[in-house]
């Protein structure tokens, strides 16, 4: 039986959770607004409300290093605006996450 060379086999899927906030410093008009709304239907006990987003993207690397690497690519050129947004992101194996 031969054995598959290292360079032929599959690169391990990874799952990134990424979370894009406006910075502090930006002013939240979306957030704004949905303060607003929650307020109109009489949940007064909240402050503030900032809005951002969420992504889950799944990619194929050799290792959690080059993963990372990707996704902060990712962020840095497509997904958040450095300018105005900061990102976070939690890496892990598909099958290691629950949901």
């Amino acid at each position: 039986m031969t054995e598959t060379p290292p360079e032929a086999q599959a690169a391990p899927s990874w799952l990134a959770r990424i979370h894009v906030t406006l910075k502090p410093v930006v002013l939240d008009p979306q957030g704004d607004a949905v303060l607003s709304g929650l307020h109109q239907l009489g949940f007064d006990g909240v402050t503030s409300v900032r809005v951002g987003k969420y992504l889950e993207l799944t990619l194929s690397a050799a290792d959690q290093s080059a993963a990372e690497a990707a996704i902060r690519q990712m962020c840095e050129r497509l997904l958040a605006n450095p300018v105005i947004e900061s990102y976070q992101y939690h890496l892990a194996r598909p099958e290691d996450s629950a949901l």
